[in-house]
């Protein structure tokens, strides 16, 4: 893309409204009653709900103890129970651990019983100890999903039957039975460092999920991540938008940074220190040597992890913005930082601070504010025509008089009866 026209697509994203979502992988610590932790997440999704955010993402995993929605579309089906509006995106269903056209089927359950608010987000599988225990060679994952992806469509569009053979699954004369409540259901693929997510989104004509982006190594390939997505769709015929591009990012919210650094701290420590580090054995992270140290390190420089005040996370979002030359949907990784308290709190002031500063939703307010102020002079004729209606009628001037006399009668007694007062307070 030419400079001056990715400066044109830039200026349009930045003008149209950022959306927000939340994506509940889960992270959660082992040592809580798993049943209940389903019931807070459900909560959780009702909560976004209710505060307007616009999405809400969950993931599939199968192994490490601390990610435990096996069924993304399972759990997206109870949460359609509990939730109005909100979009319910499955991030993701690893699409090598399933026989594609169940895939299709499950999707389609998932649209009608949220009425039409399904987003088919899919990967290749995140976590390597699930796809061993499948006995799946990593090496073969992304290329699965692509042929998975290229099935699914055919299936969803509904326009044909068709047989279709490979090396892990089969389908003859296929067809579903019932297509989705969406015309064009919304599909997104998971982004992480490598090229491969982006390329797929190119070729199949989809969103992107970009997850890495909240790891450093993630973080400094955003810049040209997108370009992946344009060079694959222009090969392929298509096209892709900026506006279904999903970043996610990190953060605790409170009124202070002090305040959201003390409640975070020993949460993010442990979520740090005994999954990336002791369980994912994530490459080139080190444990952090304290609560403090794990702040310190994720506050030090603008990057995809927040834990400040509102205005924080606006600068925060807006540097992102311009790192990435624009997407379409800030989404919030879900985490136990914080009590359950405090993690509330957290997600209500970004809805009522953080979305609509991005989005200009007050800049109308403080513009007819701004008015009055410098316009005051503008409004005193409205003044003059309230007295001269009040001094036209003989008895409303007579009680206007009246009122302002007894007032400056009672001043003297107003300040008789605090000098005591006065007195002692000097």
């Amino acid at each position: 893309m030419a400079h001056s026209n990715l400066c044109d697509y830039v200026k349009e994203v930045s003008m149209s409204r950022i959306k927000f979502g939340g994506f509940l992988a889960p992270h959660h610590p082992i040592g809580e009653n798993p049943t209940l932790q389903f019931q807070r997440d459900l909560a959780l999704a009702a909560q976004l709900d209710r505060l307007g955010y616009d999405e809400f993402w969950c993931g599939e995993h199968h192994s490490t103890g601390w990610e435990i929605i096996a069924s993304p579309e399972m759990f997206l089906a109870a949460a359609a129970q509990h939730t109005h509006r909100i979009k319910l995106g499955t991030g993701v269903v690893s699409l090598p651990y399933h026989h594609p056209f169940n895939v299709a089927q499950r999707m389609v359950q998932l649209d009608h019983m949220s009425q039409g608010r399904a987003i088919f987000g899919s990967g290749p599988g995140a976590l390597p100890s699930d796809a061993y225990m499948l006995n799946i060679d990593p090496m073969v994952q992304r290329d699965r999903q692509d042929e998975a992806m290229g099935v699914i469509r055919r299936l969803l569009a509904g326009e044909e039957r068709f047989d279709y053979e490979c090396e892990w699954f089969t389908l003859k004369d296929a067809a579903l039975q019932l297509l989705p409540v969406q015309e064009d259901m919304p599909f997104a693929v998971a982004s992480m460092i490598s090229p491969s997510g982006m390329t797929l989104a190119g070729k199949h004509r989809t969103g992107v999920l970009s997850i890495g982006s909240m790891s450093s190594a993630g973080l400094e390939a955003l810049p040209t991540q997108w370009q992946f997505a344009e060079d694959s769709a222009t090969k392929h015929g298509n096209t892709v938008n900026r506006a279904d591009w999903r970043v996610v990012m990190s953060w605790h919210i409170a009124e202070t940074r002090e305040q959201a650094a003390a409640e975070a701290k020993n949460g993010l420590f442990r979520w740090h220190n005994e999954y990336n580090v002791g369980t994912l054995m994530r490459p080139g992270m080190e444990a952090y040597t304290s609560p403090d140290a794990a702040v310190e390190a994720n506050t030090e420089s603008v990057g995809a992890t927040v834990i400040g005040t509102p205005d924080d996370l606006v600068a925060a979002i807006r540097k992102m913005s311009e790192i990435t030359g624009g997407f379409g949907t800030v989404i919030g990784f879900a985490h136990d930082w914080a009590n359950q308290e405090a993690t509330a709190r957290s997600w209500d002031l970004v809805a009522r601070y953080v979305i609509p500063e991005v989005n200009g939703m007050l800049d109308s307010y403080r513009s007819s504010q701004r008015h009055v102020i410098d316009n005051r002079e503008s409004f005193e004729r409205a003044g003059d025509a309230i007295m001269a209606k009040i001094n036209a009628n003989e008895r409303a001037s007579k009680a206007l008089e009246e009122g302002i006399a007894a007032a400056d009668t009672a001043k003297p007694a107003l300040a008789a009866h605090h000098a005591p007062d006065l007195k002692s307070a000097g």
